[in-house]
């Protein structure tokens, strides 16, 4: 099937919209619409790759989406497309999906049909018949009308062979109105798939009320917590968090005794209704012995994914007198963002001790406690 990429461009200004800042930028039922649009790819079991073209000036931006590309776009739609197809052109992509930032709501059915399509098509995107009558008019009078059979509303994403429309788009002249008009001046044949009415592109400020209500209509919101302790026992060092973290003593257990990643794992799976680590990886089996917990973890995220969830956030605290996290917490969230595939920005790790009271107090081990948000269509 080959690799596939997704171009996210989200480097326009977005003025109709209203705002101090771009449409891209702006707050949807308490997330930034591009978050909302990322996370529908980063669900998307074909899509392999994303890249975000963004505004020159906002680069900085992309530091929150770490698992993504940032490309530097133009000045208009067509030039910021070609930019983000130019840095693609060297990764081995063979498809690519090309969607607009401001449609925060395309679901995984979309995706999937226009993927689908491109195993037999050069191209495909999603489209909406007419069904209103459509009116000709001037200087506010209606002045005639027209014919709306065989109209339809374009959509996105707009998926292609890769090769082809990056050949495309080198040769067309002019401002395109989408990638579609690119596609076809090349001659190639763009098959249609169904579009929905709530894949709305976000244009004025009615259609953020209109996209908020969609998606606390529709949202299904998961809460899960996970605790874990492990005791000290003879070693040099301590794994917290997919970290090796220097100590007089190790942790014990079945497996690598990671507690942090125990205790995320856990809410993940609580979460989802799935019980805990031991349900999945029982100790009473010999293949989990000294196993590396991102193991586990990797399957906590694979079964949030599986059942069409995204990890919104975590929150991972861990309680101990010895050793000091501070110094090591940057580390385990990168390490714990990259095993799970999400932005370190959704990632708290801190730590804090119980006082000198209890187990942990008396330096006899480690608990750690962690909450996991996942959000799904309802």
């Amino acid at each position: 099937m080959g690799r596939t990429a997704v171009i996210i461009v989200a480097a326009g200004r977005g003025t109709r919209a209203g705002g101090e800042v771009a449409k891209q930028w702006q707050p949807l039922a308490g997330r930034a619409v591009l978050d909302w649009t990322v996370d529908a790819f980063r669900a998307a079991p074909g899509v392999d790759h994303i890249a975000l073209v963004l505004h020159p000036q906002e680069m900085d931006r992309a530091a929150r989406y770490q698992d993504a590309q940032a490309v530097a776009g133009g000045d208009t739609r067509g030039e910021s497309v070609r930019a983000g197809l130019a840095a693609l052109a060297a990764d081995g992509v063979d498809r690519v999906l090309i969607h607009d930032a401001a449609r925060p709501l395309v679901s995984q059915r979309i995706i999937a049909d226009v993927l689908a399509a491109l195993d037999h098509a050069r191209g495909a995107a999603p489209a909406l018949e007419v069904t209103d009558a459509l009116w000709r008019g001037a200087d506010g009078i209606v002045t005639g009308l027209q014919e709306r059979a065989g109209l339809y509303r374009a959509q996105t994403p707009q998926g292609f062979d890769f090769r082809a429309i990056l050949d495309a788009h080198d040769a067309f002249e002019g401002v395109p109105a989408d990638d579609v008009e690119v596609a076809r001046a090349a001659g190639i044949e763009v098959v249609m798939v169904p579009g929905e009415e709530r894949n709305l592109k976000l244009t004025r400020p009615a259609d953020f009320a209109r996209a908020a209500a969609l998606l606390g209509a529709t949202m299904d919101i998961r809460v899960g917590n996970g605790f874990d302790v492990h005791s000290f026992g003879p070693g040099e060092r301590v794994i917290l968090c997919g970290v090796a973290v220097p100590h007089d003593r190790a942790l014990t257990g079945h497996s690598d005794a990671d507690v942090g990643m125990h205790a995320v794992t856990d809410a993940l799976y609580g979460a989802l209704g799935l019980g805990d680590i031991g349900r999945h990886f029982p100790p009473s089996d010999d293949r989990w012995k000294g196993a590396d917990s991102a193991v586990f973890l990797r399957h906590a995220v694979d079964q949030a994914t599986a059942h069409g969830f995204t990890i919104s956030n975590i929150d991972l605290t861990l309680i101990c007198e010895r050793p000091k996290i501070g110094p090591h917490a940057a580390e385990m969230t990168r390490k714990m963002g990259e095993i799970m595939g999400l932005d370190p920005a959704r990632l708290s790790i801190k730590a804090t001790t119980s006082e000198r009271l209890g187990f942990t107090g008396r330096e006899e081990g480690i608990a750690a406690m962690a909450t996991a948000l996942l959000t799904g269509a309802g």
